[in-house]
């Protein structure tokens, strides 16, 4: 019966992992069938702009240029922490903020690893800037990634001021 249960809480939370890796897929996709390396289209002009580049690294270009070693080392640091996700929502799936932070932060990684299987590096498309002040592009994964890191943040604090 617990085996049950698990799957039963476990279901909408692996859901929604996939949602969120079909979502950052076809957007990758679209973005790389239209636009060229480098191409700038704004959508609000000033702050936001869609773009089409390429990164071998990790957040903010970590480790972009180590030679092509790192493809496989964040591929295998994404498989390990997919498999400590799924073992942390299979225990703890009907704790709602708690799983949907984890949710969220285990398709944007899994968006990423295929990627990084695929291509060799991560696309990103999403560029906010002010002036002559760049956030460094990110993509759909990175984005549920963030808000997933987020959510776990405001659990806990939610955990800690009920005790």
């Amino acid at each position: 019966m617990a085996r049950a249960s698990r799957s039963s809480t476990l279901a909408p939370w692996l859901a929604l992992a996939l949602l969120i890796v079909v979502v950052d897929q076809l957007t990758k996709a679209i973005v790389v069938g239209r636009f060229v390396l480098g191409e700038r289209v704004p959508v609000i002009p000033g702050l936001f702009d869609l773009t089409l580049v390429y990164n071998r690294g990790a957040a903010f270009s970590f480790l972009a240029g180590a030679g092509g070693w790192q493809r496989w080392f964040f591929v295998g640091i994404g498989v390990v922490a997919t498999v400590f996700i799924v073992y942390l929502l299979a225990r703890h799936g009907s704790q709602r903020w708690f799983a949907a932070g984890l949710a969220l932060i285990l398709g944007g990684a899994v968006g990423n690893v295929i990627d990084r299987i695929a291509r060799g590096e991560v696309v990103d498309f999403l560029l906010a800037y002010y002036r002559t002040s760049y956030f460094p592009a990110f993509n759909v994964a990175d984005s549920a990634i963030t808000v997933g890191a987020a959510l776990l943040i405001l659990d806990e604090l939610r955990r800690v001021r009920r005790s």
